[in-house]
Order: structure tokens, then C-alpha cells, then sequence
């Protein structure tokens, strides 16, 4: 990638957003973390590091919760949160993993305020998933992008971004999304790659690729584009939500 090339779409990525914050602190103990990511059955180990690792290069203070965890949280506690990250992983096993009342109880919440972000499989739970997922979706359910018909589990694919240039992604195992919300970003055959709505009171964003991952997962795949430009990507999408303010969309 030249130059110019890489400056326009760094400022492309900046301009999704109506307002993307400016970070110029580490995290710190002292503050209550905003950021609730969680970490239980069905989660990705390594989908919960990488967004481990891009939620403290962007200095925002954060904690985990395990299935058990969110299970015994009240009402109270999962409200003192402003953005709640459920990554990728086997969504079937996800909601297997969450009781009736959690699910419930994070999407009560959601209505009353909380954002989310769901990645891969975490958009999955989030629509009318058989495996108890959230209905944040007011019934939809999402299926998978066409390339899992053709036997393919892994893939580079381009997505096309509202007002911004084409980007490549890691894909694994991910959704469409069609059926809900605004697209803020398509899949090369046209279907929704990025959704975003408003569910009650709380902003969800909904990412059927994994704009977080690092070099390490693109082994036998061919990028044009350092991991390090997907992931300026993955910290936009986050820091909007966390923020509740819409990108751009089609």
C-alpha cells in the first residue's frame, strides 16, 4: 500500500464516526471500567486476547466476566457498564453456557442503555439464535455469509464500508446479517457484513468479521493490508459504540 493510499484510508476510518475518542491515558485502576468483555463458555480464548490486547492500546479501562460471572450479576452492576463486547466462538455452545434469566437480564439491559458489540459469534447470540440468544432483533436470525455453503471455514474478504474505501477482513465461521438494522458495511455478494440499531435505549453494532484480528490468525490467507489497518478499523467500530454514537451507513 502507498502512501497516499494508507493516509486516505486512515482518515477514511476516522470519519466513520460521528466523534472517535482521542486517547491520551493509559487504563487506569482508579476509574470504574466502561467496558465489560466477556470471556465465558463458547468464547474464542484467542478472540478474547486480541480484544484484550486493542481494548489497552486504546486505553479504555475494561473488566471480564465469565458465563458464571454475568450470571450473578444484578441489574445494577451490569448497568454501571457502558459497553458490553461479547466476541467470536461457537455461538451454540455461547448460549448454552448463559441461563434464560442472564440472556434476559443483558437484554434488559441493553433496552435500558447498555451498548453492545457482537463479534462473529457474538452477533449470532444476539438475534433470535435456537441457542438461546438475546432477540435483540425483535425475532430476526441471522445465518451464515455464503462462503460457509461453499465448504470454506476461513477467508481475506473485502467489504465494502459506507464512506470509506473497501477494507479487508478476517473471516471465520461469520454471519450475514440481514434482516436488521442500518448496514454500515456489505460483504462482497451485496449481503450485510456490519450492522448497527437502536435496541430501546442501548446502541448495538453487530460485526460478522473479525476486524480485531491480528497477524497471526492470516497464515495461508493472502492480505494486501497489515493487520494493523483492520484493527484501526475494529477500534473505530468499539469506540463508537462505547460512545453510542451511529457511523456512517448505506
Amino acid at each position: 500500500m502507498n502512501d497516499f493510499r494508507a493516509a486516505l484510508l486512515s482518515a477514511a476510518l476516522i470519519l466513520l464516526s460521528t466523534g472517535v475518542f482521542a486517547c491520551t491515558r493509559e487504563p487506569s485502576t482508579s476509574e470504574p471500567p466502561s467496558v465489560l468483555l466477556f470471556n465465558g463458555s463458547g468464547t474464542s480464548p484467542n478472540d478474547a486476547r486480541a480484544l484484550e490486547s486493542l481494548l489497552h492500546e486504546r486505553h479504555l479501562n475494561y473488566a471480564t466476566a465469565d458465563s458464571k460471572a454475568l450470571g450473578e450479576m444484578t441489574d445494577a452492576q451490569l448497568m454501571s457498564y457502558r459497553l458490553l463486547i461479547v466476541p467470536g466462538g461457537n455461538f451454540e455452545d455461547m448460549g448454552n453456557g448463559l441461563s434464560p434469566a442472564s440472556a434476559a437480564k443483558v437484554r434488559n439491559a441493553i433496552g435500558a442503555g447498555l451498548n453492545y458489540v457482537g463479534i462473529c459469534a457474538g452477533a449470532f447470540i444476539a438475534g433470535n439464535s435456537p441457542y438461546n440468544g438475546m432477540n435483540l432483533t425483535s425475532g430476526v436470525r441471522f445465518g451464515f455469509y455464503a462462503a460457509e455453503a461453499k465448504g470454506i471455514r476461513r477467508a481475506s474478504v473485502n467489504i465494502t464500508i459506507a464512506g470509506a474505501p473497501p477494507l479487508e477482513q478476517y473471516w471465520e465461521d461469520g454471519p450475514q446479517l440481514t434482516g436488521w438494522g442500518d448496514v454500515v458495511a456489505r460483504y462482497q455478494d451485496g449481503t450485510p457484513a456490519i450492522v448497527e440499531g437502536m435496541v430501546g435505549n442501548g446502541f448495538v453494532l453487530l460485526i460478522g468479521t473479525h476486524p480485531e484480528a491480528p497477524n497471526s490468525w492470516r497464515q495461508g490467507l493472502t492480505f494486501t493490508a497489515p493487520a494493523t489497518v483492520s484493527r484501526q478499523f475494529a477500534a473505530t467500530l468499539i469506540e463508537a459504540a462505547l460512545a453510542g454514537k451511529p457511523l456512517r451507513h448505506f
